[in-house]
């Protein structure tokens, strides 16, 4: 069987929340949210693997988000067990996410990572309304 989900690309897109140098704010308060699901005991975490922002659903090109992949410990991730074993993922992209070392520096969990996005949602900086700017031209799906 075909993955339907390829691996994380080699380095985090430079929206991504995961990443440390991204500036807060650029995402809503509910997409940081989702970060934290992610650092639950494994059986308490959300069963769906956590994919890039940068493209839209049902796109062919969906990958597995890199920043998640490279600041969590993959061994505890149970969306990466159930990818493999319902087909959404093969096991070249299992070793993929589970090899993975981003050469950027990340939050060391999705609760700092959300932490930072989140404060000062109501004061964006120029550098964050200049990246919402550019994902929404990327992102087809936004309003």
């Amino acid at each position: 069987m075909t993955s339907s989900i390829r691996p994380p690309a080699p380095r985090p897109c430079e929206s991504c929340p995961y990443r440390r140098d991204v500036p807060a704010g650029i995402w809503a308060s509910e997409e940081y949210e989702k970060l934290r699901r992610y650092d639950a005991d494994t059986p308490n975490q959300p069963p769906r693997l956590f994919q890039c922002h940068q493209s839209d659903p049902g796109d062919d090109s969906r990958r597995i988000c890199a920043g998640w992949a490279g600041s969590h410990d993959s061994d505890h991730l149970l969306a990466l067990r159930l990818a493999v074993l319902d087909g959404s993922i093969d096991t070249a992209t299992h070793q993929a996410v589970t090899d993975y070392t981003s050469p950027v520096p990340l939050f060391s969990s999705g609760n700092d990572a959300a932490d930072h996005g989140q404060k000062d949602l109501t004061t964006l900086t120029n550098d964050a309304l200049r990246m919402i700017n550019k994902i929404s031209h990327t992102r087809q799906n936004l309003q």
